[in-house]
């Protein structure tokens, strides 16, 4: 059995197009079934189209209400029968519908140790630069279920980075960036092979 996987990113989406690799080269017992982007000139748009897996641009632009926008995304996600769905990147919050329809089964990606450096506008180069402004001496990766909230959902994995002495924003970010692919792709394999359980971490 193949875990179908939904994909929402703002931006570039190379987390997404880890996981997207990691399935084509069967290290994932997963089918990308769709990506959601509420930016229209995202590059995961773009790579969702080269991939050949059905894409949509859903934002306050093709739907200005809230509640007809979570419907929309709701309908996406549930026609292409999503299993679990991957924030890799998406800077927008999801609806109550979406929310409730998927609890348990939505996971982020945090670019440092939560819950330090989480929340609204901790996002990119902002945490990165936070955690120098705070010399830190390590920093890392969250994965975590999501919630209502910004960056605030039950940590389901953590890995740890070392601030090294000389260490601008954009080399940690690169650094960190660069783990970010094989954690996620980890992470999701230990959620599939059930060693990781959704459902527990959720209670």
């Amino acid at each position: 059995m193949y875990t179908n996987i939904g994909f929402f990113a703002s931006h570039n989406g190379s987390n997404m197009q880890a996981v997207i690799t990691a399935c084509k080269n069967h290290v994932l017992k997963a089918k990308p079934c769709v990506v959601i982007s509420n930016n229209s000139d995202s590059g995961a748009l773009l790579k969702a189209k080269q991939e050949g897996i059905p894409y949509y641009h859903l934002s306050t632009k093709t739907h200005p209400l809230p509640v007809d926008l979570d419907a929309a995304i709701l309908d996406a996600l549930v026609s292409n029968q999503v299993e679990l769905i991957i924030l890799a990147g998406y800077m927008r919050k999801l609806g109550t519908r979406t929310l409730k329809y998927y609890e348990g089964r939505i996971i982020n990606i945090h670019p440092a140790l939560l819950p330090k450096y989480g929340g609204a506008g901790m996002y990119g180069i902002r945490v990165h630069q936070a955690v120098l402004d705070s010399q830190e001496k390590e920093t890392g990766i969250t994965i975590h279920l999501v919630d209502g909230d910004y960056d605030h959902g039950a940590i389901i994995a953590q890995t740890r980075i070392p601030v090294l002495s000389d260490d601008s924003a954009e080399t940690l970010s690169n650094r960190v960036l660069e783990r970010e692919h094989s954690f996620l792709v980890e992470t999701i394999g230990n959620i599939i092979s059930g060693e990781i359980n959704l459902l527990n971490i959720h209670k």
